[in-house]
């Protein structure tokens, strides 16, 4: 099943996109038990060329102190904290200066390299909160109530196809272009044929979800110089298999839904707020839903700030 949703603040300013975000999730709680995850965009301020590392490291002695060794010698650890987890680990977050995007794919493979580690993400625009558990169970944990910010997408998982921890939960990421998310209710079938063609372009896949596959298929359109709406809507003509999905840029969000309307997607707007989801129940968490629309089978809806 899952359940995904997404909100934009038309003003462009910031708001308690985190309050808001964990009631859209938690209404549609249903959808999915095994895992939750929030991307979180305009709130984290950071300088042009900062970025901040999500990392899981199993806790054990001296693991930690190799994570951090491993990150200052590509960038000097301007500001870090630990946040206790489940199943014997920890997230390491911590805020990095790069001289440019590029460095950030390398270096988090050379974290990756490390036995018992794993970046969840690096960003610079938003802010990626993932975990196992309930909405509100990781709600508290890493305190989404507090956060602040422009606009924000998120997901509630019920596995049907990978392994349930951190790493697969959503939002996943793409590192083509800087700060795109995906968050996605359903399957495509010809994942394969979608995932060839971007490994041959130099596309690294990290598993075998097709939510990867989905931001990796964006991210490529965006960086080929479609817009964003052009790229969702060759993403429906190009996909097979009953799909919803919800991506989030530094600049807003779009859904797209599969030409057999096979997962359902429902979106609401008034003069402040865009706001798209599984179910009109999360809607009604941000706004008066008087006049829900239905995303029609093959529809895409873009809002960008």
């Amino acid at each position: 099943m899952c359940g995904i949703a997404g909100v934009v603040y038309k003003d462009g300013k910031l708001h308690s996109v985190g309050a808001d975000m964990t009631r859209m999730l938690h209404a549609l709680q249903h959808r999915g038990p095994d895992s939750a995850g929030f991307a979180i965009y305009g709130g984290l301020g950071l300088d042009e060329n900062e970025y901040l590392l999500n990392i899981e490291v199993k806790d054990k002695p001296g693991l930690l102190d190799m994570v951090k060794e491993t990150v200052e010698l590509v960038s000097p650890i301007t500001s870090d904290e630990v946040i206790p987890s489940v199943e014997n680990h920890i997230i390491y977050r911590c805020r990095i200066t790069l001289e440019s995007f590029s460095q950030l794919k390398p270096l988090i493979m050379d974290i990756d390299s490390l036995e018992d580690v794993i970046v969840l993400n690096g960003s610079h625009s938003f802010e990626m909160i993932k975990d196992v558990g309930s909405v509100l169970e990781i709600a508290d944990r890493y305190d989404t109530w507090s956060k602040k910010g422009t606009h924000a997408i998120g997901h509630t998982r019920f596995s049907t196809e990978s392994i349930v921890d951190r790493y697969h939960a959503h939002p996943f990421q793409s590192y083509i272009i800087p700060d795109i998310t995906v968050v996605h209710n359903g399957q495509i079938t010809n994942y394969w044929k979608i995932r060839e063609p971007l490994e041959r372009k130099g596309h690294i896949f990290e598993t075998n979800n097709d939510t990867e596959c989905i931001v990796h298929y964006v991210a490529d359109k965006l960086a080929s110089g479609y817009s964003l709406e052009e790229a969702l809507e060759q993403s429906v003509r190009d996909m097979d298999g009953p799909f919803s999905y919800i991506v989030g840029t530094p600049q807003g969000v779009g859904i797209a839904k599969d030409q057999l309307g096979l997962r359902p997607g429902v979106m609401a707007e008034n003069d402040e707020v865009f706001a798209v989801a599984s179910e009109e129940v999360s809607l009604r968490e941000v706004m008066d839903t008087s006049e829900v629309e239905q995303i029609s089978p093959g529809e895409v809806r873009v809002y960008e700030i």
